[in-house]
């Protein structure tokens, strides 16, 4: 039996990206139960790509009750809805068999990887603030996209001089200003930027120079996706509600990387069931970013553990 509903958890704080804001995450949990055994499964549906709760729930439920892992990469297209039925069913399958879910993927087992940390789009001296109480990370992400970024990139430098900083400008810039302000980005030690330009308007980033990587987000989802963004893009990020699953994600990572991209891995503001499949890709990647249940005020049951050297793997009672 396939079952999916939608949760809610609240976040720790209000998180705000260049199109909006948000106070809780809004989860799809799917469940796979056959012969005694439960399997389960987490995505966020996001507008950007056109969905809803409601559309995500609608879509699971034209699945056929016995539908394999293979079927279903076909029945349903790339996106939230396949992703949480794909999860589902790995968990299910590692339950099954009693063996955990790399060992069924042919995977070495997981190691902890070190995960950026997302600050929320603020004023600088919010942000500066949200710097310093986080400047033990290694690795922060600022949230950018406006016209008024450099301020803002400049106070989170002095308040966390010693991190690592990746930037996601979510589609926000136009050639003209990502131009003018990578030069400014490589000197506050920037290591990354993602997405700089609207996805389908990002042919230009072919002609410019790249002084620093830069990662397709918005712009890379499944494996047809990457014939469009060679000579763009240095890097693709993956996230498991793009690619429609743990299965689509593992094929992609290796194209991907034969292609000459590198990879990161990303997510959506979810809990710890919806990270805990990714952790499996994350091992090939260059960053991890996988910080979803460090914003929330309320996680599930048996979350990840996270320390000093990263977010771990799974327990089997969360999943795989």
């Amino acid at each position: 039996m396939i079952t999916a509903r939608l949760d809610t958890f609240p976040l720790a704080r209000a998180f705000t990206i260049s199109r909006g804001s948000k106070t809780e995450a809004r989860v799809i949990t799917a469940t796979v139960t056959r012969g005694g055994v439960t399997g389960r499964g987490e995505s966020v549906p996001y507008a950007r790509y056109g969905e809803t709760p409601d559309t995500v729930l609608a879509q699971i439920a034209t699945l056929p009750q016995g539908i394999t892992r293979a079927e279903l990469q076909t029945a349903l297209p790339p996106g939230a809805a396949r992703n949480a039925v794909d999860c589902a069913l790995w968990d299910w399958e590692a339950k099954a068999s009693g063996q955990r879910v790399w060992h069924l993927a042919g995977l070495a087992p997981p190691a902890p990887r070190i995960t950026a940390y997302t600050l929320s789009l603020d004023t600088p001296a919010a942000m500066r603030a949200q710097a310093q109480e986080n400047a033990h990370r290694p690795i922060l992400k600022i949230k950018l996209g406006t016209p008024d970024d450099m301020p803002r990139l400049e106070s989170v430098r002095a308040g966390a001089p010693k991190a690592t900083i990746i930037i996601d400008a979510n589609e926000g810039w136009t050639p003209e200003v990502y131009t003018d302000l990578a030069p400014h980005l490589i000197l506050l030690g920037v290591a990354l930027v993602e997405q700089p330009l609207p996805a389908g308007a990002d042919d230009l980033l072919a002609e410019i120079p790249h002084p620093l990587p830069i990662c397709a987000d918005e712009s890379a989802h499944d494996r047809a996706s990457l014939a469009t963004l060679r000579g763009k893009y240095d890097m693709v990020n993956l996230k498991l509600d793009k690619t429609g699953g743990l299965t689509e994600a593992l094929l992609m990572a290796t194209e991907a990387r034969a292609a000459g991209f590198g990879l990161m891995v990303g997510c959506m503001v979810g809990t710890s069931l919806a990270m805990a499949p990714a952790i499996l890709p994350a091992q090939a990647a260059a960053f991890t970013d996988l910080d979803g249940p460090l914003l929330l005020a309320q996680d599930r049951d048996h979350p990840l553990h996270y320390d000093q050297d990263g977010v771990h793997p799974p327990d089997a009672a969360l999943w795989g």
